[in-house]
């Protein structure tokens, strides 16, 4: 899976409760989309997170 560029967010681990409070490992995976961003060498597509995105962290190309 791939990681956040700008905060490094990826993959976090913990536990599905059931109902019955029965618990089984669960992945829970960071909203990281592929972006085409401005560089001082051109344009590169990096994996940025929605959050990011959305604070404009990240120039757009």
């Amino acid at each position: 899976m791939a990681k956040c560029a700008i905060c490094g967010k990826g993959v976090h681990f913990g536990n599905a409760v059931s109902h019955s409070h029965r618990r089984s490992n669960k992945i829970y995976k960071a909203n990281v989309k592929r972006v085409r961003v401005k560089t001082d060498e051109g344009n590169k597509k990096i994996y940025v997170c929605t959050s990011c995105l959305k604070s404009n962290k990240v120039e757009r190309a």
